[in-house]
């Protein structure tokens, strides 16, 4: 149990900033959940783990054997190389 003081200010027990990763100075995130909760997360690590709209596919390509440089060439249509 944390008390605020007249600031508005509490101490984060340390078991939850050991779970969030939080270090001093950590900028943090508090939102409302639908459910009228309150969430704390670490923007930090949000920062460096957020997900981009084509993260899902990475390293999902079989290439058949081709490099990527190959593979690359064939879908620019390079001439100089016969994938065929």
């Amino acid at each position: 149990m944390s008390r605020m003081t007249s600031k508005g200010q509490v101490t984060i027990p340390k078991k939850i900033r050991d779970y969030l990763g939080l270090q001093p100075g950590a900028e943090v995130d508090f939102t409302i959940t639908n459910d009228g909760q309150i969430a704390l997360r670490n923007k930090e690590h949000e920062k460096k783990h957020r997900k981009g709209r084509f993260d899902e596919f990475v390293g999902t390509l079989d290439l058949g054997g081709m490099t990527t440089n190959e593979f690359m060439r064939l879908l620019r249509g390079d001439p100089s190389d016969d994938y065929g």
